[in-house]
């Protein structure tokens, strides 16, 4: 089994560290943690390799988009 650190995954999958870390918090990506780094399995890099990307959009964003008006307001 291969292990790779928090920068080698994030390489190999184009994102950041940071995002790395915040698969590893929301636990959908498995690390071990060894001293005060993550070593992930390489072959752990399938289970997020084929994620949408950005936030996922919830009910109320819609709603309030939907409800959004641009422009000067009028008092009318």
């Amino acid at each position: 089994m291969k292990l790779l650190t928090t920068r080698d995954a994030a390489e190999r999958l184009g994102i950041s560290v940071q995002r790395i870390h915040a698969l590893i918090k929301g636990q959908r990506l498995p690390a071990q943690k060894m001293g005060r780094d993550y070593l992930i399995a390489a072959a752990d890099l399938k289970l997020v390799k084929d994620r949408k990307p950005g936030r996922p959009r919830t009910r109320t964003r819609l709603k309030t988009e939907k409800t959004k008006t641009w422009g000067p307001r009028t008092t009318e």
